[in-house]
């Protein structure tokens, strides 16, 4: 301490004594660089893919996915992941089996690039039908995916629709489940399909929930369709409760197949004085040729959504195809981002 009145000591420059300072403890370390979302994709539906990287404004991630002559799938990144926040879009639809085992190489591709956390983004979720054991030694497939899905290194999973809720606890990571019913209630809106002369139809006691909801957005009336199934995709219907008669019918599933326990829904009504009967489905697969057996007069519209590839030159004419890339694109940056996935449906995405 220098006395009063004395003249400052002089110091050369550079040679200035060093401030020390204490850094005060924090419950977190700050570090850069910023947080990087990435999206790519498999084989099984690049469109899709695309116009969800569109909507979020970044180009595709490059990888390379091929299949070597002997039938096994080939994956690998072309670019660095190394803490990236990595979405790997891939869908349900067929070939299912090449599909599956291409997402699990992806997954993991990713984990062993030290990616910071890996979504699988699965539109469909193949296997969903075989959530549970109907008959004696059968496996439940759903669950053997969800298995491998974390097995493979999966954060998270992002998916649409569910054929049942269950499979959602078959997850030990989070699940966000969406749903297209309101862009399907939107699109019925426009038409004009709302009131007390519209009904919704569920074709089951396990799309009733859905069914009531959907009826809530559109104003209308509510009836649930009993049935007997004789096998995967034979099915007849023995009762109708609720008034359809003299109404346009609006019929909801989560996914077409072959279209057998559609169309017989769809005759059902019909003989149970029905005015219209529209039906409306997530997942639009049509198996088999099936797409064709909705050209006819007994429906006036079918409504599906993209999330796997619909052929334009075998599309219907009484067809509507429903994007569904900006929903997707909009949960993908939520996640992103931390925020709230059940709050771009208002907290109505559990439909079970």
């Amino acid at each position: 301490m220098q006395p009063a009145g004395a003249s400052p000591e002089l110091v050369l420059p550079g040679l200035e004594p060093a401030v020390v300072t204490q850094p005060s403890p924090s419950h977190w370390i700050e570090r850069g660089p910023q947080k990087r979302l990435m999206v790519f994709s498999g084989r099984s539906h690049t469109d899709l893919a695309q116009r969800i990287a569109q909507q979020l404004g970044v180009e595709l991630g490059e990888a390379e996915v091929s299949t070597f002559p002997n039938g096994e799938t080939y994956v690998r990144y072309d670019e660095s992941i190394r803490g990236a926040d990595v979405f790997v879009v891939q869908t349900g639809c067929e070939p299912v089996d090449q599909n599956i085992m291409e997402l699990l190489f992806m997954i993991q591709a990713a984990k062993l690039a030290s990616a910071k956390r890996i979504t699988a983004v699965i539109p469909l979720f193949p296997y969903a039908r075989q959530d549970r054991k109907a008959k004696p030694r059968e496996p439940i497939s759903a669950r053997l995916i969800a298995d491998m899905l974390q097995l493979a290194g999966a954060d998270r999973i992002l998916t649409m629709d569910l054929h049942a809720g269950q499979i959602q606890g078959f997850f030990m990571i989070p699940v966000d489940h969406m749903t297209a019913i309101p862009l399907f209630a939107r699109h019925f809106r426009d038409l004009g399909l709302t009131g007390d002369g519209v009904v919704s139809v569920s074709p089951d006691a396990g799309r009733a929930k859905q069914a009531v909801r959907f009826a809530e957005m559109l104003d209308a009336d509510f009836a649930l369709m009993h049935k007997t199934r004789h096998s995967a995709n034979v099915v007849s219907v023995t009762e109708i409760t609720g008034r359809v008669g003299g109404k346009k019918a609006i019929l909801g599933d989560d996914v077409i197949m072959t279209g057998g326990t559609v169309l017989a829904n769809v005759r059902a009504l019909r003989d149970h004085g029905a005015e219209e009967v529209w039906v409306f489905a997530t997942h639009g697969l049509f198996c088999d040729g099936a797409i064709e057996k909705f050209q006819t007069s007994e429906i006036s519209g079918v409504v599906v959504t993209d999330t796997v590839p619909i052929d334009p030159l075998t599309k219907p004419d009484n067809m509507t195809v429903l994007p569904v890339a900006p929903l997707l694109a909009e949960t993908i940056m939520n996640v992103f981002a931390d925020d709230s996935v059940s709050a771009i449906f208002g907290g109505e995405n559990q439909l079970f």
